[in-house]
Protein backbone atom coordinates (compact mmCIF):
# COMPACT_ATOMS: atom_id res chain seq x y z
CA UNK A 1 0.00 0.00 0.00
CA UNK A 2 2.47 2.40 0.61
CA UNK A 3 5.82 1.10 -1.87
CA UNK A 4 7.46 3.25 -4.51
CA UNK A 5 4.31 4.53 -5.62
CA UNK A 6 3.63 6.66 -2.68
CA UNK A 7 7.60 7.70 -2.26
CA UNK A 8 7.71 8.62 -5.86
CA UNK A 9 4.83 11.36 -5.53
CA UNK A 10 6.81 12.86 -2.14
CA UNK A 11 8.06 16.42 -3.60
CA UNK A 12 11.22 16.58 -3.62
CA UNK A 13 13.27 18.90 -1.82
CA UNK A 14 14.78 21.49 -3.32
CA UNK A 15 17.79 21.67 -1.18
CA UNK A 16 18.99 18.31 -2.55
CA UNK A 17 22.14 18.30 -3.95
CA UNK A 18 23.12 21.68 -2.92
CA UNK A 19 26.11 22.42 -1.79
CA UNK A 20 26.13 23.52 2.47
CA UNK A 21 27.33 26.85 1.68
CA UNK A 22 25.16 27.92 -0.83
CA UNK A 23 22.26 27.04 1.24
CA UNK A 24 23.81 29.24 4.06
CA UNK A 25 24.51 32.31 1.78
CA UNK A 26 21.08 32.19 0.54
CA UNK A 27 19.58 31.68 4.22
CA UNK A 28 21.55 34.61 5.26
CA UNK A 29 20.65 36.15 2.20
CA UNK A 30 16.82 36.11 3.12
CA UNK A 31 17.39 36.73 6.62
CA UNK A 32 18.89 40.22 4.81
CA UNK A 33 15.82 41.17 2.74
CA UNK A 34 13.37 40.72 5.33
CA UNK A 35 15.33 42.82 7.66
CA UNK A 36 15.39 45.40 5.16
CA UNK A 37 11.68 45.03 4.41
CA UNK A 38 10.83 45.11 8.09
CA UNK A 39 12.67 48.39 8.45
CA UNK A 40 9.54 50.03 6.67
CA UNK A 41 7.02 48.17 8.28
CA UNK A 42 5.23 50.27 11.41
CA UNK A 43 4.63 48.28 14.26
CA UNK A 44 8.16 46.37 13.53
CA UNK A 45 10.26 49.93 13.19
CA UNK A 46 8.89 52.23 16.28
CA UNK A 47 8.01 55.12 15.49
CA UNK A 48 8.33 54.49 11.85
CA UNK A 49 7.40 58.81 11.37
CA UNK A 50 10.81 59.18 12.98
CA UNK A 51 12.39 57.37 9.90
CA UNK A 52 15.12 59.18 7.82
CA UNK A 53 17.20 59.03 4.70
CA UNK A 54 20.42 58.67 6.54
CA UNK A 55 21.75 59.83 9.71
CA UNK A 56 21.82 59.65 13.62
CA UNK A 57 18.59 61.64 13.21
CA UNK A 58 16.83 58.93 12.75
CA UNK A 59 15.01 57.57 15.52
CA UNK A 60 13.28 54.71 14.33
CA UNK A 61 14.44 51.33 15.77
CA UNK A 62 13.82 47.86 14.29
CA UNK A 63 11.97 46.25 16.94
CA UNK A 64 12.20 49.03 19.30
CA UNK A 65 16.23 48.34 19.41
CA UNK A 66 17.86 48.75 16.51
CA UNK A 67 18.21 51.98 15.18
CA UNK A 68 17.57 52.05 11.37
CA UNK A 69 17.18 54.91 8.26
CA UNK A 70 16.09 54.63 5.03
CA UNK A 71 19.51 54.13 3.87
CA UNK A 72 20.21 51.22 6.46
CA UNK A 73 17.44 49.42 5.33
CA UNK A 74 18.49 49.61 1.48
CA UNK A 75 21.81 48.61 2.68
CA UNK A 76 20.04 44.97 4.14
CA UNK A 77 17.97 44.76 0.92
CA UNK A 78 21.04 45.11 -1.44
CA UNK A 79 23.24 43.30 0.41
CA UNK A 80 20.13 40.27 0.77
CA UNK A 81 20.05 40.76 -2.95
CA UNK A 82 23.57 40.36 -3.38
CA UNK A 83 23.85 37.10 -1.28
CA UNK A 84 20.66 35.57 -3.32
CA UNK A 85 23.00 36.19 -6.69
CA UNK A 86 26.08 35.17 -4.98
CA UNK A 87 24.82 31.86 -3.44
CA UNK A 88 24.49 30.65 -6.98
CA UNK A 89 28.13 28.96 -7.50
CA UNK A 90 29.78 27.39 -4.12
CA UNK A 91 32.57 30.22 -4.59
CA UNK A 92 30.63 33.23 -4.55
CA UNK A 93 28.67 31.70 -1.90
CA UNK A 94 32.03 31.21 0.64
CA UNK A 95 32.92 34.69 -0.53
CA UNK A 96 29.47 36.51 0.32
CA UNK A 97 29.54 34.75 3.26
CA UNK A 98 33.45 34.99 4.58
CA UNK A 99 33.37 38.73 2.59
CA UNK A 100 30.15 39.97 4.25
CA UNK A 101 31.32 39.00 7.36
CA UNK A 102 34.36 40.83 7.31
CA UNK A 103 32.43 43.88 6.39
CA UNK A 104 30.44 43.61 8.99
CA UNK A 105 33.56 43.39 11.15
CA UNK A 106 34.33 46.63 9.73
CA UNK A 107 31.02 47.82 10.26
CA UNK A 108 31.33 46.99 14.25
CA UNK A 109 34.76 48.25 14.40
CA UNK A 110 33.62 51.63 12.63
CA UNK A 111 30.52 51.77 15.28
CA UNK A 112 32.64 51.32 18.21
CA UNK A 113 35.02 54.09 17.60
CA UNK A 114 32.68 56.81 15.89
CA UNK A 115 31.02 58.72 18.41
CA UNK A 116 27.56 58.26 17.79
CA UNK A 117 26.17 61.94 17.60
CA UNK A 118 28.39 62.77 14.58
CA UNK A 119 27.75 63.56 11.48
CA UNK A 120 30.05 60.41 10.87
CA UNK A 121 27.11 58.20 12.13
CA UNK A 122 25.68 58.03 8.47
CA UNK A 123 23.80 54.65 8.56
CA UNK A 124 22.70 55.77 11.84
CA UNK A 125 24.50 52.85 14.55
CA UNK A 126 23.86 52.45 18.19
CA UNK A 127 25.34 50.10 20.89
CA UNK A 128 22.88 47.08 19.67
CA UNK A 129 23.53 47.56 16.08
CA UNK A 130 27.16 47.09 17.25
CA UNK A 131 26.56 44.08 18.66
CA UNK A 132 24.80 42.49 16.06
CA UNK A 133 27.19 43.70 13.66
CA UNK A 134 29.73 42.09 15.46
CA UNK A 135 27.78 38.89 15.97
CA UNK A 136 27.06 38.85 12.11
CA UNK A 137 30.49 39.50 10.92
CA UNK A 138 31.76 36.54 13.16
CA UNK A 139 28.96 34.29 12.68
CA UNK A 140 29.03 34.79 8.84
CA UNK A 141 32.85 34.13 8.37
CA UNK A 142 32.10 30.96 10.51
CA UNK A 143 29.57 29.93 8.36
CA UNK A 144 31.43 30.82 5.35
CA UNK A 145 34.69 28.61 6.60
CA UNK A 146 32.86 25.39 8.38
CA UNK A 147 29.94 25.03 5.42
CA UNK A 148 32.74 25.28 2.49
CA UNK A 149 34.97 22.59 4.07
CA UNK A 150 35.37 19.42 2.10
CA UNK A 151 34.44 16.24 3.93
CA UNK A 152 37.26 13.69 4.27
Amino acid sequence: MFGPMAHSRARPNPADGKAPVRRAAAVVAVLFVVIGVLGFVPGVTNPVDDLRLAGHHSGAALFDTFQVSVLHNLVHLGFGVAGLVLSRTVTRARTYLVGGGAVYLVLWLYGVVMDADSGANFLPLNGADNWLHLGLGLGMIGLGLVTARRPG
